[in-house]
């Protein structure tokens, strides 16, 4: 993820936001990024052309952001391989019933 300082032309593609942040994403990726992340709320503009910009205001919001492109970005395998990974995980921390 890289700063952009340019004065981005609002699109029809916005969620009303001041994004701060570039995405570097496939292009082939980034309106099903896009949409994905507009879906989880986070604020974001894809324009025609232009790179995939987001408003990343908390480490919730990084981390959504990274999920999404990991799961666009990944193998079929990759994915196969992470789902497996985190069914391994234990939890030490009790539920209260």
């Amino acid at each position: 993820m890289h700063n952009s300082d340019r004065s981005q032309p609002k699109s029809q593609n916005t969620s009303e936001c001041q994004p701060n942040r570039v995405l570097a994403v496939k292009w082939s990726s980034r309106w099903d990024v896009f949409r994905r992340l507009q879906a989880l709320g986070i604020k974001c503009q894809c324009s025609t052309n232009e790179p995939l910009l987001v408003d990343i205001n908390s480490p919730t919001t990084a981390i959504q952001i990274w999920s999404v492109i990991r799961q666009c970005s990944g193998t079929r395998r990759e994915l196969i391989d992470w789902l497996d990974d985190c069914w391994q995980v234990k939890c030490d921390r009790r539920i209260p019933e």
